[in-house]
């Protein structure tokens, strides 16, 4: 280190304590980047990479950003996976010896952002700390996860099993996650997990971990909060809290409560059942066209946040989500289509992030804006109470929410005093706190401001006290203020006048009273900035105090936006207050899929039941026949039901629900060493081990990747098996028809069928959901809409015929594509010229000669009885060079009559050799 220079040696020192971090090194008016953070962050922000000099022999590699946009940089490096320490100068160059002192004041990960530049929003940012518990004697393996919105202060505890940790994390969906040193990643780590942060073993110590928790909270115990017994919970929650503070390089005052999270406690999603459902993201990964976009018609960011919690988490208690619906019921009463709430959200909508400024609060980095905002939202409470007093009727939770509307009259009035009507963006600009809040900054400011009066009313009294009628009082940069006399008026000037400058045809004069004026004047800008920087600071700490009040509006204002966002939606769209009841069931009239009725001109609604004696519907149709919709939007009404929502459908009667499976799509694992049948197959397990009786499953086309008969026995065992064993509600949509006779076996099971209609050579897709199975799949008039070429649709028609005849004599029409038959081992569908010899058999009633669509090749082979083989060849001859798809009437006329000849040659007397 010696033979480094001196500002080398703090930087090197500095980046020794974060070496995986990019450290953000204050030089003046730039963020600096040495060495290796230089050429990486010039990658990536593609910046200019500099040389300056040489520190030990080694040239400097660096690369800057201007301070003052250093968040449109952060943002990026954030969003890239990265973390950047902010290492600021903390002495004062004008007295320091050597380099100014700086250091790290905080630390900007995926996890722990909280400024609003960083921040999506509408989304929550969580910082998830993992800690695992390996099997001990006589106890499983266990895993503890603790979350944290630093944003927010909201803090959760969990406990699962490895098994179940993915689903876990796929509702969570965290920044950035917290793992020990040592321990090796799993395969979610490469996941949902976010960016990935090791930190010492002894972070996770569970004893000390749950003192901590203790110590934040304020409490001696945690079973105020249930967290009893969490052990590796508290560990996870220790390391989480250690890292936190650490980053943001103070206590986390805001962390007043938590939350211990049950598996219990809310419907089960997995993450296949997420991602089909495509609640807040499609399954192409974009933010719409989704259930989140179609609900998320909140007036505050707030709101949105709060609406994509609540679709991920629908609790089971059917309370909750009653109370919401009497709610939204309340909030309609006077006006159905929604009028009654227009002011409500009118007001809803100039509310300001109470949320997300009262964590900036706590971590003493709210800008003046904020709290302006913040006062301003205050004092829009009363209004907000008096519109919500006249819409809340006997709402339990609009009643309740009413109350913790109530304004927190002291932090207002705090706000009012100490923060001016129209503040500056930033305190370093200057007028942010209120005139009449401090003399001291008063009197600066008026000197600052009203300096040039000043001067004029001093030249007034000068001339006056002095007889001196052209007597100046002027600045310059250079000698500041003076009194400026012509050398012919030098006799009249006081004794208190001093020489200042002499000038060839004048001289410049201070007196006792413009130097002082001088001193205040011109440091009087930098000490009312001074000032007002100590001001600021001291109300971000008086309104520590004020955290608890200022959560306490946030979280009543985000739920009476959702709320209210769900009462516009049930108008706008049209949907209706379901039915919660005891009975096992679900009974939907009417229903339709809320994202894709958005997206058409006209959905068409369809009738789902289920009871205790109908709990599996098979469900066919042709492909684009409308199972998949009539699957999801089952599954979405039921959601919603639980969520608190109305729901899309005439009506709805829904009983007790734990949990939501599906499986449905074709995707493949690579990375995991999983094929797209392999996936397939893990999904169906995971249905089939944990599936109860008050679970509602969608299965769409299982077996499919595999042969006919494999996938065949594998559909019907499993369907079988839902129906015996599970007794789950099941939506189960299949291509083989064999699986529509399972209701003759098992009573519980019914047919159902999306209907559609042949036109011609096409289809037409009513879309309507009726009893019974489907006839066919239509599957070559589907590729043909598709934009398969003609001629491939044409050859799959041709040997569809072979393969329904070969079906003959077997009681269903479905065989393995894979098996040899006798009737066609020989057929060649690519050479179209027949076999030798006139051994091949024909169906007596000549029905393969009449079939639309019959291989040629193949009729060659059934030659008609008595036909001598000459006349045989030439027919089949004919036949081959012959594409009905491609004839027009008249020419089509004038072939049949051509092999008519061929079939009956006349003899010579004339007549038709019969």
């Amino acid at each position: 280190m010696e033979k480094h220079t001196p500002m080398m040696q703090q930087y090197l020192g500095i980046k020794a304590a974060h070496p995986h971090t990019l450290v953000f090194y204050r030089m003046g008016d730039f963020y600096e980047l040495f060495y290796d953070d230089a050429e990486k962050a010039a990658r990536l922000l593609d910046l200019t990479l500099t040389q300056r000099g040489a520190s030990n022999g080694v040239p400097i590699r660096m690369a800057g950003i201007p301070h003052h946009a250093s968040e449109q940089y952060l943002a990026k490096l954030v969003a890239m996976g990265e973390s950047v320490a902010i290492c600021e100068q903390i002495g004062d160059p004008a007295t320091s010896k050597g380099p100014v002192e700086r250091k790290v004041v905080r630390v900007v990960t995926p996890g722990t952002l909280t400024d609003a530049a960083l921040l999506a929003d509408k989304r929550d940012a969580y910082l998830l700390a993992v800690s695992f518990v390996p099997a001990k004697r006589g106890a499983a393996a266990l895993v503890g996860l603790a979350w944290l919105n630093l944003a927010s202060g909201g803090l959760r505890l969990a406990e699962t099993t490895p098994a179940a940790l993915a689903t876990l994390l796929e509702r969570i969906r965290p920044a950035e996650t917290l793992i020990a040193d040592g321990a090796t990643p799993a395969e979610w780590t490469s996941g949902g997990a976010g960016a990935l942060t090791r930190v010492p073993v002894w972070h996770f110590d569970a004893p000390g971990g749950h003192e901590r928790l203790c110590q934040q909270l304020g409490v001696q115990t945690l079973d105020g909060f249930g967290g009893q017994g969490l052990s590796a919970a508290c560990g996870a929650a220790g390391a989480l809290l250690i890292y936190a503070a650490a980053t943001q390089g103070r206590q986390l005052t805001h962390i007043q409560s938590l939350k211990v999270e049950r598996e219990s406690e809310y419907i089960g999603l997995d993450p296949a059942t997420r991602r089909n459902l495509e609640l807040t993201e499609t399954l192409r990964g974009t933010d719409a066209p989704t259930l989140m976009s179609l609900l998320d018609s909140c007036c505050s960011s707030m709101g949105s946040r709060l609406l994509r919690h609540w679709l991920h988490h629908a609790p089971r208690d059917a309370d909750v989500a009653r109370a919401r619906h009497q709610a939204i019921g309340a909030l309609l009463a006077d006006d159905p289509r929604g009028g009654g709430i227009a002011p409500l959200r009118q007001t809803l909508s100039r509310i300001a992030d109470v949320e997300r400024i009262s964590g900036r609060i706590a971590l003493q980095s709210a800008r003046p804006r904020d709290l302006s905002s913040l006062r301003d939202t205050f004092a829009a409470l009363p209004r907000l109470q008096a519109e919500l007093a006249t819409l809340t009727g006997d709402a339990s939770v609009l009643v309740t929410l009413h109350a913790a509307l109530t304004p927190p009259d002291e932090t207002l009035a705090l706000l009012r005093e100490t923060i001016a009507d129209e503040p500056a963006a930033m305190v370093r600009d200057g007028g942010v706190i209120a005139r009449g809040y401090d003399a001291q900054l008063d009197e600066l400011r008026d000197i600052s401001e009203n300096c040039s009066q000043f001067l004029i009313d001093l030249e007034t009294r000068e001339r006056a006290r002095t007889g001196i009628a052209n007597l100046r009082v002027e600045y310059n940069r250079v000698h500041g203020f003076y009194i400026e006399v012509t050398r012919g008026q030098t006799d009249k000037v006081p004794d208190d006048y001093r020489r200042r400058q002499t000038l060839k045809n004048a001289e410049r004069y201070i007196t006792p009273e413009l130097k002082s004026f001088e001193d205040k004047a011109l440091s009087a800008q930098d000490r009312a900035l001074a000032r007002e920087r100590l001001l600021y600071d001291g109300v971000l700490q008086t309104l520590l105090a004020h955290i608890g009040p200022c959560q306490r509006v946030a979280a009543a204002l985000a739920q009476l936006d959702v709320l209210a966002a769900f009462a516009e939606r049930a108008t706008a769209l049209d949907w209706n207050a379901p039915q919660l009841v005891a009975d096992e069931g679900i009974e939907i009239e009417a229903g339709r899929h809320p994202v894709v009725e958005a997206q058409i001109a006209h959905f068409t609604a369809n009738d789902c039941r289920f009871h205790d004696e109908r709990r599996m519907l098979l469900v066919t149709g042709p492909n684009m026949g409308g199972k998949s919709t009539f699957m999801r939007q089952t599954a979405l009404i039921v959601l919603l039901a639980y969520v608190g929502s109305y729901v899309p459908a005439r009506r709805a009667r829904i009983g007790p629900i734990d949990r939501i499976f599906t499986r449905i799509g074709a995707a493949d694992d690579l990375a995991g060493g999983r094929s797209t049948f392999m996936v397939e197959m893990t999904e169906a397990a995971a249905i089939l081990n944990e599936a109860s009786a008050r679970s509602l499953v969608l299965m769409d086309e299982i077996g499919r990747g595999t042969s006919t008969f494999d996938g065949l026995a594998l559909a019907w065992a499993i369907a079988r098996h839902l129906l015996a064993h599970n007794r789950c509600f099941t939506l189960f949509a299949t291509h083989y028809f064999e699986l529509t006779q399972l209701p003759e076996s098992f009573p519980q099971a019914a047919n159902v069928h999306l209907s559609a209609v042949e036109h011609g050579k096409g289809i037409v897709f009513l879309h309507a959901v009726d009893d019974g199975p489907a006839s066919q799949s239509y599957g070559l008039q589907v590729a043909q809409l598709a934009g398969v070429p003609g001629a491939v649709i044409r050859a799959a028609r041709k040997h569809l015929v072979l393969l329904e005849r070969q079906s003959l004599g077997h009681p269903t029409p479905q065989l393995d594509l894979f098996a040899p038959d006798e009737a066609t081992t020989d057929a060649s569908f690519d050479d179209p010229a027949p076999p030798d010899g006139p051994d091949s058999a024909v169906p007596e009633d000549g029905d393969a000669l009449a079939h639309d669509g019959m291989n040629s090749s193949a009729t060659a082979s059934v030659p008609v009885a008595g036909m001598p083989p000459a006349e045989h060849a030439a027919l089949a001859r004919r036949l081959a060079q012959i594409d009905p798809d491609e004839l027009r009437p008249k020419e089509a006329l004038d072939v049949l009559y051509e092999l008519r000849a061929i079939l009956y040659p006349r003899r010579a007397d004339g007549d038709p050799d019969r």
